[in-house]
């Protein structure tokens, strides 16, 4: 019997995947990505932005962007783009962990670990499109209910109780990232005209802070769920929103995360074209 070393089919397949990376189908999923990212982000903000000044606005999540952009006019080929967006951007970034480059710049491990959590987030919200498409549902499970099975698991406590932790550590290093201005060395900022580039800087740096607000918050109720072994603890984008607005200066708070959201949305746009895929 003859042994047959894996090593060509290995090379042969890492071949094809830098092919793949390198295409430039590949880098228009990519950017099409950001801009749906975008999106999303921009729908959340504005609505919450309404709600901390009165106007009739209600705080959301990702899927109720999701849902907001299906019932606008010409909503069905709206959500047909976002959806192809979003795919285009789960798989840029599972395929970038796994080579870990794209045609403009490698990853280090910690970039390629979160690009698969990334990636694996926005092929859900792909899946809740199209859900909503289809009219199956998407997926519109509530953070109560998601950490109510949870905690019924064995160990299911500490289940809930470590995600609360990696939530705050997630938006811990969106904070980081936004004061350090890390997210620079992901753009392509040297063909910014100076203003751009300060405009670029500014919207990135309230985007990602108002990123670890949410997600800290998020993480801060997971635990919270775990340690009274409460479900309805758990709160998602949408709550933690909402705990903001029955703060003390609740409006002034939502409206600066708001802002900040809003800012991110405008970041993401602008990446669509800058970003080193």
């Amino acid at each position: 019997m003859t042994i047959r070393s894996h090593a060509p089919s290995a090379q042969s397949a890492r071949a094809h995947g830098n092919k793949v990376v390198r295409s430039r189908s590949f880098e228009a999923l990519a950017r099409a990505g950001f801009a749906a990212r975008g999106l999303i982000y921009g729908i959340v903000g504005v609505l919450a932005l309404k709600l901390a000044l009165g106007d009739g606005g209600r705080t959301t999540d990702q899927q109720g962007a999701l849902r907001t952009i299906a019932r606008q006019p010409f909503g069905h080929a709206l959500l047909i783009a976002v959806a192809i967006g979003l795919a285009g951007y789960a798989i840029w970034r599972l395929v970038r962990a796994a080579m870990g480059h794209g045609p403009e710049a490698s990853d280090d491990t910690l970039d390629r670990v979160a690009g698969v959590a990334s990636g694996l987030i926005y092929a859900g919200l792909c899946v809740a499109a199209v859900g909503i498409l289809t009219q199956s549902g998407g997926g519109s499970g509530s953070a109560q209910k998601t950490t109510g099975g949870v905690l019924g698991w064995p160990e299911g406590r500490w289940i809930v109780g470590i995600a609360g932790v990696v939530m705050i550590g997630v938006g811990a290093y969106q904070g980081y990232r936004g004061v350090a201005k890390k997210f620079l060395e992901d753009s392509k900022t040297e063909q910014m005209s100076r203003r751009g580039r300060d405009a670029f800087t500014a919207i990135g740096m309230a985007g990602h802070l108002a990123r670890m607000v949410v997600f800290a918050l998020v993480g801060v109720f997971l635990v919270k769920a775990a340690i009274d072994f409460s479900p309805s603890q758990a709160v998602g984008l949408d709550g933690a929103l909402n705990k903001l607005v029955h703060q003390a200066y609740g409006p002034v708070l939502l409206g600066i995360v708001a802002a900040g959201l809003i800012a991110f949305a405008l970041y993401s746009l602008a990446d669509a074209r800058y970003r080193k895929v």
